[in-house]
């Protein structure tokens, strides 16, 4: 008996001295690796930041084990389509993405971004966030560098001088090139321009995003110009919030998805990404004819308080809203108006009869004037079709991206896709609704877009590959946030490593800020 005792002794200290040591030891958990593959039990080893080991991974040992029975495993998730600039600062744990299981953004979206990358990267490296960081560079900004807000086409001389901050971005790591067309200044481009812009970017294996230049009546032939750009760089092309805006374009995503298709067949590397809502959020100016918004805010006001002038922008907003046939501004509701803050959460036609105005869409349209002379507003827009959504949710090639910020918890009434885009999907879409399945629209949120916008050893569980990783119940995972009550973070998110470092256990964020800057094709050190 002795030497059975003195055998099983040594072969435990023979065990143990042959046992990989690891950080962080993920035990019997359901891996969703984010190929789109089938899920397996299976154990995950993480040690420096990396994914270590996969498997049943009985001679691993860890001082940190998770047990994650009955959990599902998967990348972290990746936001292709944020907003984040300024607000790294007011908010570096950027809780809202972390509760939403993301794990890494693409910020510099729709045209508006940070023009000095490098010294916006030195920031980020800095500060330290809680989620990893790429930038796109955008048009509206670089333009506004050169040319200002001004309502003409470039010269020769603007042209190049645009050129040259489009490539020193993509030398200091930008992923891509960025446009938003219903913006100003990018609004008054002509497509020439932006072609020539986003050569520079496909001179570094860049990408083109596109907020493109209508998403309503005339969305097609947006469309059609961004498939346009990328033809003519031969660069790969992402159409931002692929939707359709208004009562009157419900049913066009019949119209719209098979030019993505054929464009693919045809052999262009073009997707969409998709917030899972039928509202949209931007300015209150995007109502307003474009060149009520030239130059400054003086400018617009000068305009505003010209009788003839207002009165045709008026007959513009009224016409616009005749066409999604409605006949009231209810669909615009404030997300945030610094003038008066008391109107966050009431619509344009809630805000009018407040000012003891007639319940008429002329009034309404005044209203409006008077709040863009205030300053502008955020606003939150409701005009699209559930069905649109769905539809636009089965195709393949298509990401999640919640086109938000970092929220600041309780500020404003902004739009609740900026806290619950990724658990709305896994709850309404996968679970409940099963418009699509768990391992495609795990994908989707993982390997997609971190291919796409060439994001190295990220959106998959391989050895190697950094460990962000998502541990989630696919049972319990839930969006809180509302309309009424957008300040409500996701739950069923357990655990989240970003690194390797635990930024979320047992459902709670900690003070993690372990994120890091991601860059793009094109750096040079």
């Amino acid at each position: 008996m002795r030497k059975i005792y003195l055998l099983f002794f040594a072969l435990s200290i023979l065990f143990f001295a042959n046992a990989q040591q690891a950080d962080a030891l993920i035990k019997h958990a359901k891996l969703i690796d984010g190929t789109g593959n089938s899920w397996i039990y299976a154990d995950i080893a993480v040690k420096d930041g990396k994914i270590m080991a996969i498997g049943h991974l009985n001679n691993y040992s860890s001082n940190k084990i998770i047990d994650a029975t009955g959990l599902i495993a998967a990348p972290g998730f990746i936001d292709v389509h944020t907003h984040i600039e300024g607000d790294e600062i007011k908010n570096p744990l950027a809780s809202n993405f972390i509760y939403d299981g993301i794990t890494t953004v693409v910020t510099g979206n729709c045209g508006s971004s940070n023009t000095d990358i490098k010294k916006y990267f030195l920031m980020l490296d800095s500060l330290k966030t809680s989620i990893n960081i790429a930038t796109l560079v955008g048009h509206n900004d670089v333009r506004k560098d050169v040319m200002g807000r001004v309502m003409r086409d470039p010269t020769e001389d603007e042209l190049k001088k645009m050129e040259a901050i489009v490539e020193q971005a993509m030398k200091d790591g930008a992923v891509g090139f960025s446009t938003g067309l219903i913006y100003i200044p990018g609004t008054y481009s002509k497509t020439e321009e932006v072609v020539r812009l986003a050569k520079v970017a496909a001179k570094y294996n860049g990408l083109y995003a596109s907020h493109i230049r209508n998403e309503g009546d005339s969305v097609t032939q947006a469309i059609e110009e961004a498939l346009h750009i990328g033809r003519e760089n031969k660069m790969p092309v992402e159409i931002s919030h692929f939707k359709l805006s208004g009562q009157n374009n419900w049913g066009r995503s019949k119209e719209t998805l098979p030019l993505i298709i054929k464009a693919r067949e045809e052999g262009l590397d073009v997707t969409i990404d998709q917030y899972p809502y039928t509202a949209s959020s931007t300015n209150l100016g995007t109502l307003l004819p474009d060149w009520v918004l030239a130059d400054g805010q003086d400018s617009i006001n000068a305009r505003l308080n010209d009788s003839k002038q207002l009165k045709t922008v008026i007959d513009f907003m009224v016409q616009r809203l005749n066409k999604r046939k409605l006949k009231h501004f209810s669909y615009p509701v404030v997300a945030y108006f610094k003038a008066d803050t008391t109107l966050n959460g009431k619509s344009i036609e809630e805000v009018n009869l407040l000012k003891g105005r007639k319940h008429t869409a002329r009034e309404e349209a005044l209203t409006v004037c008077d709040m863009m002379k205030q300053g502008n507003a955020g606003m939150v827009f409701h005009g699209m079709s559930e069905n649109d959504v769905k539809a636009i949710m089965k195709y393949p090639y298509n990401m999640f991206a919640s086109d938000a910020g970092i929220r600041i918890f309780n500020s404003g009434s902004p739009h609740p896709r900026g806290y619950g885009t990724n658990a709305r999907v896994l709850s309404k879409y996968v679970r409940d609704e099963k418009v699509i399945s768990l391992e495609e629209a795990i994908r989707r949120m993982t390997s997609l877009p971190a291919q796409k916008f060439q994001l190295k050893d990220r959106g998959l569980i391989r050895e190697g590959y950094a460990a962000d990783i998502v541990l989630f119940d696919e049972k319990e995972v839930k969006d809180n946030s509302t309309y009424e009550k957008p300040h409500q973070y996701s739950t069923g998110f357990k655990y989240i490593l970003v690194n390797g470092q635990i930024s979320v256990e047992d459902g709670k964020q900690n003070n993690i800020r372990n994120g890091k800057v991601l860059y793009g094709p094109g750096k040079c050190n």
